[in-house]
């Protein structure tokens, strides 16, 4: 499985609207200028966050982008499974075992368990980190001395 920059950016633009969570709309322009992301694709892919119910727009001079929910309420595996489809490694994952359009083996496969078993794991993985565990991260990197190491 690869993530495509789909997913990447959309993870990036996401973790940059909750940097600013509360702070009102963030505008596309600022977002795609701290994330070095394109304006244009941006706006595509805000657009699928927000027909996933993730992000609202607010229009206007003012306006821009916010979370429609609370960081803690969303998570990487969210975001990326909206942005990327399922998280599968083989195609006959997409689709029960008996009357498996992808492999007619698929029942009787001994391999299909462990790819099962891996994308259980990536997921769970990506579900278990936040927007506001991202946001956590960046402040502890923050708080680092002028030797480089980390406070704590």
């Amino acid at each position: 499985m690869k993530i495509s920059t789909k997913g990447r950016y959309g993870v990036a633009a996401m973790y940059d609207l909750a940097m600013h969570y509360g702070e009102g709309p963030i505008s596309l322009k600022s977002i795609a200028q701290r994330q070095k992301i394109s304006e244009n694709y941006l706006e595509q892919l805000m657009s699928t966050l927000r027909n996933a119910g993730y992000v609202k727009s607010i229009r206007g001079a003012q306006g821009g982008y916010s979370l429609s929910k609370e960081p803690e309420k969303i998570s990487v595996g969210d975001i990326i499974r909206t942005m990327e489809g399922p998280i599968v490694l083989v195609d006959c994952l997409l689709t029960d075992a008996e009357d498996n359009d992808y492999c007619e083996r698929a029942e009787i496969c001994v391999t299909r368990g462990v790819w099962a078993k891996v994308c259980d794991s990536i997921s769970s993985v990506l579900d278990s980190i936040s927007l506001a565990d991202l946001c956590q991260e960046e402040q502890l990197q923050g708080d680092v001395c002028d030797n480089g190491k980390n406070l704590f």
